[in-house]
């Protein structure tokens, strides 16, 4: 007897490395400063790109910076960045490299200035709770919202960079903070 083919989102069909990232990761509610810290970043670093080409070097990522050591990161040298863009692991491009430095200072001031958790500061946007849509197809899933413009707004005015809208959509659909699985994938809520 076969094994059925369970339904999934549309946009993870191309091979079983983007299977395995709907179904254990993408919409699942994070809510640790560290990781949350990692995805902001990876979806940084994916701007002009596609997904999959950040998705195969994750692990790349997480051993050219730290583990995504906050602390560490953020006293990087410019030494350190040129050794980081010799790094086939990870896409060496000067400016998102050096977003990840400058993105580790403003998580810093979050942390350092009484405004709570980095979690606190993101999940605050949608009242700590995730935000279940109902789509029934890829093409009503929108780039951007009001309240991933409100997110990028608050994350740029800290000093992030590489956190436009469309990359913060991106980012809270991966951890969950939208639920955006299609009404007919076996993942829905």
């Amino acid at each position: 007897m076969a094994k059925k083919e369970l339904v999934r989102c549309g946009w993870c069909l191309k091979d079983d490395i983007y299977k395995h990232y709907h179904d254990t990761v993408w919409g699942h509610p994070e809510r640790d400063d560290r990781k949350l810290f990692a995805k902001l970043c990876l979806d940084g670093a994916q701007a002009g790109l596609s997904w999959y080409t950040i998705l195969i070097r994750t692990e790349g990522y997480a051993k050219a910076f730290d583990d995504w050591d906050v602390e560490k990161i953020a006293r990087y040298t410019p030494k350190k960045i040129e050794k980081l863009l010799l790094d086939p692991g990870i896409i060496r491009n000067r400016q998102k490299v050096e977003s990840v430095v400058k993105n580790a200072k403003a998580y810093q001031k979050i942390m350092e200035g009484g405004k709570g958790s980095f979690r606190d500061f993101l999940w605050k946007h949608v009242d700590h709770k995730t935000l279940v849509n109902h789509w029934t197809e890829m093409k009503q899933l929108p780039a951007r919202t009001p309240i991933s413009d409100a997110m990028s707004k608050d994350l740029q005015k800290v000093g992030f960079s590489f956190v436009g809208s469309t990359i913060v959509y991106a980012f809270m659909q991966a951890c969950g903070m939208v639920d955006d699985h299609l009404v007919s994938c076996w993942r829905r809520r």
